[in-house]
């Protein structure tokens, strides 16, 4: 695979793991709130499955992360240049 694809790759992790992280407070702040126990338990169980699937998400993104410490450096630049920082 060419650097570019692993790249987007990661990218799209990384994004995966943004969106999961806004789900999963979403769910967190509304834990408990519900007067019935069946729909605190379903929130329960929403935030946990959220939850898991960051882990799990970030495994992925784990091991498709360079070892090398020079190439890492070079993405997180060239990230930085795109952003303007």
């Amino acid at each position: 695979m060419s650097d570019e694809y692993e790249h987007g790759r990661r990218d799209g992790l990384r994004l995966a793991l943004t969106i999961l992280a806004a789900e999963e407070a979403k769910w967190a702040a509304l834990l408990g709130e519900s007067r019935s126990w069946r729909t605190n338990a379903t929130r329960e169980v929403r935030h946990k499955t959220l939850q898991v699937a960051q882990q799990r998400i970030q495994t992925a993104l784990n091991r498709l992360t360079p070892k090398d410490d020079r190439r890492m450096r070079a993405e997180f630049a060239s990230v930085l240049d795109k952003v303007g920082l």
